[in-house]
């Protein structure tokens, strides 16, 4: 802590003042400065906010990767500040950078940091084989998403042996809740006032998925709730079929989903109904025994 005389502050700028000031004959007490904690401490926890979200949007793009320009718009971050968050987490092993086509992945720390998550590898262990044997009997690509606040993100993925694979999504890979048939079950499954809260928190990302609005995903939440399944076919990925349930939780509200994705065009009515018993059963099979 410093402390500044405060007479001996005017005294060094004495000359800057009226030469008839009036002579000070009580001693002076000296000011106490305390440093600036707040501001430090504020501006400590918007770096660290702004790193997560820089780490959501690369989780977002999956494989692919996405560029510094891409993550500034999404962010509505300057370049330079978001090139100095990316740059301190490539340093850290938190995200991986591919200079040949500029773009930016999850880096190998974070799946490291993701195997000590007790629960995730909890939730993992005993849905795999329910996720294993869906794919293998509908012969579709199996998801298990579980909800991180207003996203999903894939723990699981199960690829059939299928000639015509379609995998849109990738183990890691993030979702807004909504968007794809596993992130809309878990939608569903939210209370009223949340539901409402998350499309109003989402929406300006919309844009992203010219087929989806908050009109498109209250009526989608509708269905998902009348019939216990989420559809999505053409919304996220063309030629793109989906569909989802939520699993029920034991406290509060689903946070897990199964869901399963293939060509739109390979799917009928028949499959669907096919899809549908066979996830029920898998699911049913596995909470009894």
């Amino acid at each position: 802590m410093r402390v500044i005389p405060l007479c001996g502050l005017l005294l060094e700028h004495l000359p800057l003042f009226q030469t008839d000031m009036p002579t000070l004959k009580k001693p002076v007490q000296s000011i106490a400065i305390k440093p600036a904690v707040v501001t430090s401490a504020v501006t400590g926890t918007q770096a660290i906010r702004r790193a997560g979200a820089i780490l959501r949007a690369i989780a977002k793009a999956g494989v692919t990767g996405t560029s510094l320009a891409e993550i500034a718009r999404a962010e509505v971050l300057s370049r330079t500040t978001t090139h100095r968050i990316l740059r301190c987490l490539v340093e850290e092993g938190f995200v991986e950078f591919t200079p040949d086509n500029k773009r930016y992945q999850m880096g190998h720390l974070i799946h490291e940091l993701g195997l000590t998550s007790a629960s995730s590898a909890a939730e993992v262990g005993r849905w795999r084989e329910v996720v294993e044997a869906i794919s293998r009997a509908a012969g579709v690509t199996c998801y298990l998403m579980r909800r991180s606040g207003i996203e999903a993100v894939c723990l699981l993925k199960a690829d059939s042996h299928s000639v015509m694979r379609f995998v849109p999504v990738e183990v890691g890979q993030r979702r807004l809740l909504g968007v794809g048939a596993g992130a809309a079950a878990l939608l569903a499954a939210l209370d009223p006032k949340r539901i409402d809260q998350v499309i109003t928190a989402i929406a300006p990302s919309l844009a992203a998925f010219p087929r989806i609005n908050p009109e498109t995903l209250h009526a989608g939440v509708e269905l998902t709730q009348r019939t216990g399944f989420a559809i999505s076919q053409g919304t996220v990925v063309a030629d793109g079929f989906g569909m989802g349930i939520a699993l029920p939780g034991s406290n509060g509200p689903p946070h897990l989903a199964i869901s399963i994705a293939a060509h739109a065009s390979l799917v009928s009515e028949s499959t669907i109904t096919a899809w549908k018993k066979i996830m029920r059963d898998a699911i049913a099979s596995a909470r009894s025994g």
